[in-house]
């Protein structure tokens, strides 16, 4: 199988984190490319592709290939932590922003009922919602909460805190969650509601929530502009 188009994504790669090439310039042609690594228009393409996938640049028609900026927001995975919760560390900037684009109680499709092993007449509350980072929409948020354990959700509620109203006045603890991180190509909701900016890929995290007595209460799926986040866990030999 031909690898040379990996060896060229990352010498590119090293360039641009090493800032030999720096956000907003403009890459070297495709056969500029050719000619100083010997190698195929077909390499390069594939090289040039994966690096717009990745969040490294943005391929504009009849222009060429410009660097995007790659500080990236750490966004972590191994807790179990709210939107807002991240927000108040400052980790995300400050103009940081929850607009709730729909809210209602629905029986789901039968994929999530299965998900959260529900019976069929079970009913969950749909949340979705964009979150916006200096003022650039970069996270689409769709919630499915179980209604039996949340009997009543609210606009307000979900632009503040859902873990917040569940915690501090519905009295439930929230244990643990199960996350599973894969990147898909994005769909035209991703497109409706986000700021895809010529990005077709999206990365998305499933979580199942649990409460302390093992009840599945919460499917998520959120969904990130590659070019914005880090994913970051924390982990000890035992």
């Amino acid at each position: 199988m031909d690898k040379k188009y990996l060896n060229i994504y990352n010498i590119l790669v090293n360039k641009i984190e090493n800032n030999e090439y720096q956000a907003n310039d403009k890459l070297p042609s495709e056969k500029e490319i050719m000619n100083e690594y010997n190698v195929s228009r077909d390499t390069v393409r594939k090289s040039l592709n994966m690096l717009e996938q990745n969040g490294y640049i943005q391929k504009t028609k009849g222009k060429g290939s410009f660097v995007l900026d790659i500080g990236k927001f750490n966004f972590p995975v191994s807790g179990v932590v709210s939107f807002k919760e991240i927000s108040a560390t400052g980790k995300l900037g400050a103009n940081v922003k929850t607009i709730v684009e729909g809210l209602d109680c629905i029986i789901p499709k039968k994929n999530i009922a299965r998900g959260l092993e529900l019976a069929g007449e079970d009913k969950v509350w749909r949340v979705v919602r964009v979150r916006s980072i200096d003022n650039e929409k970069v996270i689409l948020d769709k919630d499915y909460i179980v209604q039996k354990f949340v009997e009543n959700l609210t606009y307000d509620i979900c632009k503040e805190s859902l873990y917040s109203y569940i915690e501090g006045e519905l009295g439930l603890k929230i244990a643990y969650a199960k996350k599973e991180i894969t990147v898909q190509n994005a769909t035209e909701e991703d497109k409706k509601y986000l700021d895809m900016k010529g990005f077709e890929m999206i990365v998305v995290v499933k979580s199942y929530t649990y409460l302390d007595d093992t009840s599945l209460f919460q499917y998520t799926e959120s969904r990130h502009r590659p070019d914005k986040f880090v994913f970051v866990d924390f982990a000890r030999r035992c």
